[in-house]
């Protein structure tokens, strides 16, 4: 890796010293210095770009060019008339100053067309054929070579540290709610221009009167070839794995025009390449987000569904993924469009995890555990969207997304402390979600704002667990692992197996509809009203009971310590109510905008249980708020906010009854739970300078919890297994993160370096006795690529992971750190042929003692006759070192634990791809 990064910095070197420089400054007519004027240099005898740029804050440019040519040098800015000059290069460096002229009739930049990237306003546009040279399938893989723009671990794009909300395609939504569809499947070959749309509204009325400085999308410009045609490919393929046929089919089709589009893609196959995994199917929201600014109330409907483990080629043994989506729009006139999209997701994978965990309380027993996984998750989801603009003063929105799941998982749990454990999960749940939202302008001093969103959720998730017992050992004093457990919930204990299962159901009713009016003052601030109400009704039945060895149903009586009447069941309906009032006032003055409000909220909840009322409050709060934003220059800006909020829990953690969460993991809830209150104070800075292609960002948030819900846990001597419940700390939490990120363009060279980091101190109770937590995490990566048209690329990268437990039930620090270097490597050779290969190394450590490491090749070899072959044959392999297993280290409040995940194993696929 040392001589490679050598070469690449040779190479630098050499292509610097046959150059010289063009720098010079441009004004307007009356003297003016011209910020961010479009420099681009021509070489006359090729007709190619030689170099390109854009002038600072004092109209300064600087281009790099090559010695003893003729160039074309190109200046243009928006409303002035473009000037064009011949230079002549010898080996000195050569400077030119530029007037340019107003130019009323002038709309736009006329060679914007040519220029790699350019800006219009919170516009950044690229020219999507600049950044390729050949090698490049998809969207992503382009993506990872503008400047500014970063991939992270997620898959989600990421534009100064914000993550990209959604990808549209010539205007249209593309799959509106997850960017993945759009990064992974778009061909490379249809781009365009890839527009960066920061400062992203999506309703036009609101832009003026909003802060949107953290909200980023993306719209791609096809190209004119791709429109009112359909384009896409088909790829097949078959290969062979240990004990295993593999086989895969993808076909990908687009059609596009001015009224109406539509994409099609699918997926089948069994090689490992998960698109849309079951989180992302999940966290699919379809672009649900209040136009208006949050006003302080949380109130989040936890999930109850099965513990579904997210499979990939890299932690799973064995994975069936089939997905079938179509995404359309239609705009049947000028005034209303129609889109949505209808998509099947079947994932079936297979998983084997070994963990290592040390429990930071001394008298529990350290576990090794060996789980073997089978789980298949089965999804529908759909979305309908309609939007009419009457005209310029109104508009109206409606969205219908619904999901439907039936999820299956089996577990095999091999356990020193509890021997042999099976489980099954299984649940079919339903999501349905509205949106409706009207914008109207009533004149040029005022804007009104209505939305309302309706969600319908219904869980039901069932739990079996089998452990084996030895009913002719049932000594409560030998610590065995499950016997004290078993006499605590009051379970039959006289059989050969523990056959425990759990049902649930929790449905969820709520509503949220909020108005905004805008009132506009003068073209320097305006004032923000906002009333608005969340009603929300939740049910949660529950049953907790035992399966004899005879098939008959054994009801337990448990006496569980803490708890005066311990159910099995639950009958508990959870009311709440915010009615609010709040008004904000936003200010530019110079450089700055001010933005403080306050809100009044009056809450209403009321907690029902087995038909009796329990818990009933009725209290008001008051939350203040500011957002103070110095915009430096058009792409730089620092961001301060402080912001007081509420978060209420919702009725999983307050019913009474027993849930059994895991075999060794049983809930009880805490009916009187009181909300959290939350200090969050945010920083963020970001700056994009095109003139040196160096792009910062970085981030630091504090946050303090009041009231924090956290948890007493019981653990049963000598057992891993334990009871717990949800209680308000009497202690304030508080953690502070921060992030950063500086990446710099050196001509054909991208480099980037990164660093995360997270401090928080929290408390719980661990056997009814108080426990401090605190746990400091660091990462550093760095990575440099190299973006030539002719030579192969190379892409270095490194990460560096460390972590630092300090538990009051330890003696010392546990000390956690994982290095993984990279290196991907890709060429274009003999305009036929493209090579592709990504190794990966990973070591883990822990107090200084590697506990695990490991190595990881795929690499890729296609072939077509052209860049405008229809036809292109792949041969494909995937973890070529046959590496078994992969390693990570996580760290919480209970545990610190190293776990290795057994992953598929080595094949080698041939595929065809036909491109349309």
């Amino acid at each position: 890796m040392k001589k490679i990064l050598i070469l690449t910095i040779f190479m630098v070197s050499l292509c610097a010293t046959a150059q010289v420089k063009l720098t010079g400054v441009v004004k307007d007519s009356i003297g003016d210095v011209l910020e961010m004027a479009n420099v681009l240099a021509i070489n006359k005898a090729t007709n190619k770009m030689s170099s390109y740029g854009f002038t600072d804050a004092n109209g300064y440019y600087k281009l790099n060019v090559e010695k003893n040519a003729t160039i074309i040098l190109k200046i243009s800015y928006v409303g002035m008339k473009s000037a064009d000059f011949t230079i002549e290069t010898k080996s000195e460096d050569i400077n030119t100053n530029v007037m340019l002229a107003y130019d009323n009739a002038l709309d736009g930049i006329n060679i914007v067309s040519k220029m790699p990237v350019t800006v219009k306003g919170d516009t950044i546009v690229y020219n999507a054929d600049s950044f390729q040279n050949g090698t490049e399938r998809k969207l992503e893989d382009v993506i990872k070579k503008l400047p500014g723009v970063e991939i992270n671990d997620d898959g989600e794009i990421e534009v100064e540290g914000n993550v990209v909300e959604k990808i549209m395609i010539d205007g249209k939504d593309f799959f509106d709610g997850d960017t993945k569809l759009a990064t992974k499947n778009i061909p490379s070959n249809a781009l365009d221009k890839i527009e960066v749309l920061r400062n992203y509204a999506d309703v036009s009325q609101l832009s003026g009167v909003q802060n949107n400085e953290d909200r980023v999308a993306i719209n791609i410009k096809l190209k004119e070839g791709k429109k009112n045609f359909w384009f896409g490919e088909i790829t097949a393929g078959a290969g062979s794995a240990p004990d295993e046929a593999l086989y895969l089919l993808q076909p990908k089709l687009f059609y596009y025009s001015p009224k109406y589009t539509i994409n099609v893609i699918g997926d089948v196959n069994n090689i490992g390449e998960v698109v849309l995994d079951r989180g992302d199917i999940r966290s699919f929201s379809g672009g649900f987000r209040s136009q208006s600014p949050s006003n302080g109330t949380n109130l989040s409907l936890a999930s109850a569904g099965i513990g579904f483990l997210t499979a990939n080629a890299r932690n799973a043994n064995r994975i069936e993924t089939k997905l079938t989506a179509l995404n359309f729009s239609y705009s049947p006139n000028k005034k209303l469009d129609l889109s949505g999209f209808l998509i099947f997701s079947s994932n079936s994978n297979g998983q084997k995890n070994s963990s290592i965990i040390d429990y930071v309380d001394e008298a529990i027993p350290d576990e090794n555990k060996v789980s073997t996984t089978d789980q298949t998750s089965n999804t529908g989801l759909f979305k309908f969207s309609a939007g009419y603009k009457q005209n310029v003063k109104k508009q109206f929105n409606y969205d219908l997304i619904g999901r439907f799941s039936n999820e299956f998982r089996t577990d095999e749990v091999e356990s020193n402390v509890l021997n042999n454990i099976s489980e099954d999960e299984r649940a079919t749940p339903y999501k349905i979600n509205q949106n409706f939202s009207y914008f109207y302008t009533a004149n040029e001093k005022n804007i009104f704002a209505l939305e309302a969103q309706h969600l319908l959720q219904d869980e039901d998730p069932f739990y079996v667990a089998a452990l084996d017992n030895d009913p002719d050992n049932n000594d409560l004093d030998d610590n065995d692992g499950f016997d004290d457990t078993a006499e605590t919930l009051g379970l039959d204990r006289s059989n050969l197996f523990y056959t425990l299962e759990q049902d649930r159901r929790v449905k969820s009713n709520q509503l949220d509809v909020k108005l905004d009016y805008y009132n506009i003052l003068n073209d320097k601030s305006n004032l923000n009203f906002v009333v608005g109400t969340i009603q929300s009704k939740q049910n949660f039945d529950s049953r907790f009971f035992q399966i004899l060895d005879n098939g008959s149903e054994h009801t337990p009586t448990p006496t569980i310590p803490g708890n005066d009447d311990p159910q099995t069941t639950n009958d508990t309906e959870y009311g709440f109510s915010d009615i609010y009032a709040g008004l904000r006032y936003r200010l530019k003055a110079g450089i700055f905008t001010f933005t403080p409000g306050v809100t009044l909220h009056n809450y209403n909840v009321k907690n029902t249980q087995y038909e009796t009322e329990i818990y009933k409050d009725q209290f008001q709060k008051i939350f203040p708020e500011l957002a103070i934003i110095a915009q430096f220059k058009q792409s730089e800006s620092l961001r301060f906010s402080y912001k007081q909020e509420v978060n209420f829990t919702d009725v999983n953690q307050l019913a009474r009854g027993i849930v059994a969460n895991s075999y060794s993991s049983f809930y009880y809830g805490n009916s009187e739970l009181d909300n959290a209150q939350f200090h969050n104070v945010n920083l963020n800075y970001s700056s994009f300078n095109l003139f040196n292609y160096t792009n910062v960002f970085a981030r630091i948030n504090y946050k303090k919890t009041i009231d924090q819900i956290n948890s007493n846990v019981i653990y049963e001597d000598g057992s891993v297994v334990s009871s717990s419940t949800s209680l308000n700390s009497p202690f304030d939490n508080e953690s502070l993160t921060a992030s950063g990120r500086v990446g710099k363009t050196f001509n054909k060279i991208k480099t980037s370096l990164g660093a995360n980091y997270s401090l928080s101190k929290t408390y719980q109770f661990i056997n009814s006795l108080e426990n401090t937590n605190e746990l400091f995490s660091q990462s550093y990566t760095a990575s440099v690529s190299t973006n030539f048209t002719k030579a192969p690329n190379l892409s270095l990268g490194y990460s560096l992971r460390l972590s630092d437990q300090d538990n009051s039930s330890r003696d010392a620090i546990v000390k956690g750190v994982t290095n993984a270097p990279s290196v991907s490597f890709d060429a274009y050779v003999w305009n036929s042929l493209t090579i592709r290969s990504d190794f990966s190394y990973n070591e883990v450590k822990q107090d200084g003692v590697v506990a695990n490491s490991y190595k990881i090749l795929d690499a890729t070899f296609a072939y077509r006759k052209d860049k405008d072959a229809k036809w292109e044959y792949e041969l494909v392999g995937s973890n070529l070192l046959a590496t078994g297993s992969t390693a990570s280290v996580n760290t919480s409040n209970l545990a610190f634990s190293i776990n290795e995940t057994f992953i598929l194993p080595r094949f080698i696929s041939l595929r065809v791809r036909y491109q349309l």
